[in-house]
């Protein structure tokens, strides 16, 4: 029997753009929008410096890619590893919540970098190439039965570059296969880094997205592959996954588009965290909650969700720690009613009150046996005179089923474009919009990266 690999690289090399809906072009240019902004949002954050200060000595014809939201111009795999990291060190970028993955962080990141090195990749080539970036990386997840042990979004995050830019490249059946095998061997990321509350989370989504653009071309320039990348003795299942069934998603190709299914994240924080917070964001437009009354907050979680956020607070944290943290997002909702960029400096997270109202904040494991649910979530609140509030939520906000607006979805974009490292201009932010609005339309998507390093 094959291997399920093949499957994939199938789907890539039989899909024409007319062939998929409407509303998968339309999720598509949704979520290049919000990524880019992730992006943006993502050029100030832990460490970026000292990444850029570290990829910058490359000979000046080595000099070929640009960072979102900065004035550098780097080797393209390294820009792709830049951008990895900062679309993904804010906590803002899109997930499938079933497939545990963000989606669009890996495979936009390579994009960029291959698309401002070789040039003419037009809007249509991105927008056939992000939607089915997703759907390898998706199936990937969907497919697992077992929890994480290697941090999914940047493994199978891998396989969604090496798809995404196989695609706008062309590759038959055979090179594909081949770039997905030199993606696999280089794979790397374990859950770890997540554990800790570690910045270093979001560097293996760099390094994932630099190995894919590695592993194109390699493949590109003759490397061999390999037979048994999904399904072998020590495949992606097994070895990087400990259970799963690739077999079972397979007749979903090309029928199921699951850019459609991609959940947008309203905040900057981990997805886990949003159950917690929209439950409690929910229980606030219906009643008046005194934050200075509350006695307690109590929220039943599923195992990943605990396993995600549950960490302890403590008066020293970092940002990447704080955003993982569901005790902080709590307390932030309750306090503002909204949660955003600016609470998460070092200012904001070492406030005594706000850490004071976090520790009110206990989170508990429920009883649910999927080990990669991150919903349904209970939440309680206990106020001093005995009076309590509970909601419990089975979808949670910026799902498909429980989307953003447009409005909300542009504010966001808008909100991201202005905490860029460089200045860049609101007119600017806007243009990108209406670009992306009509994408298909655009010779050279470089016009985007343009406008994003102003």
């Amino acid at each position: 029997m094959k291997d399920a690999i093949e499957c994939f690289a199938d789907h890539i090399v039989e899909t024409n753009f007319s062939d998929i809906p409407d509303r998968a072009i339309h999720s598509a240019k949704t979520f290049i929008l919000d990524t880019l902004g992730v992006g943006l949002a993502g050029s100030t954050g832990p460490y970026v410096e000292e990444l850029l200060n570290a990829y910058s000595s490359a000979s000046p014809a080595e000099l070929t890619s640009r960072v979102l939201g900065q004035r550098a111009r780097i080797n393209s795999a390294d820009a792709a590893l830049i951008n990895g990291f900062q679309i993904h060190n804010s906590e803002f970028d899109c997930v499938h919540e079933e497939a545990v993955i963000h989606t669009m962080t890996v495979l936009l990141a390579v994009l960029l970098a291959d698309a401002d090195r070789r040039g003419k990749i037009n809007g249509i080539e991105l927008l056939k190439s992000a939607i089915l970036g997703v759907d390898v990386a998706c199936n990937l997840g969907v497919a697992c039965t077992s929890g994480l042990q290697f941090f999914r979004p940047a493994t199978a995050g891998a396989f969604a570059g090496v798809a995404a830019v196989g695609s706008v490249r062309g590759y038959d059946k055979e090179q594909l296969i081949r770039a997905f095998s030199l993606a696999y061997i280089q794979l790397s990321g374990t859950m770890q880094a997540h554990t800790e509350g570690s910045s270093l989370l979001a560097l293996q989504i760099g390094f994932n997205a630099r190995n894919a653009l590695i592993a194109c071309d390699l493949a590109e320039n003759g490397l061999p592959g390999l037979q048994g990348v999904l399904e072998g003795r020590f495949g992606y299942f097994g070895l990087i996954e400990a259970q799963g069934d690739i077999r079972s998603v397979l007749s979903s190709l090309g029928k199921t588009w699951r850019i459609n299914e991609v959940a947008h994240k309203p905040f900057p924080s981990g997805r886990a965290t949003h159950g917690i917070v929209n439950a409690i964001q929910e229980i606030q437009n219906l009643n008046t909650i005194n934050v200075d009354q509350i006695d307690s907050v109590e929220a039943k979680v599923p195992s990943l969700t605990h396993h995600l956020v549950g960490r302890p607070i403590h008066d020293a944290m970092e940002i990447s720690y704080a955003r993982l943290n569901g005790q902080y997002a709590a307390s932030i909702m309750l306090q503002k009613h909204f949660i955003d960029i600016d609470d998460f400096t070092i200012d904001a997270i070492r406030n005594k009150g706000s850490l004071d109202l976090a520790r009110k904040v206990h989170i508990k494991i429920d009883d649910n046996p999927d080990p990669n649910a991150l919903s349904p979530v209970e939440v309680e609140i206990r106020m001093e005179n005995g009076e309590k509030f509970f909601k419990r939520l089975d979808t949670v906000y910026g799902n498909p089923n429980k989307p953003l607006t447009r409005d909300a979805h542009l504010a966001k974009f808008r909100r991201n474009w202005q905490a860029s490292a460089i200045s860049l201009p609101i007119e600017d932010g806007e243009e990108i919009i209406k670009i992306i609005d009509n994408l298909e339309e655009i010779e050279d998507i470089r016009v985007l990266i343009d406008l994003a390093t102003g």
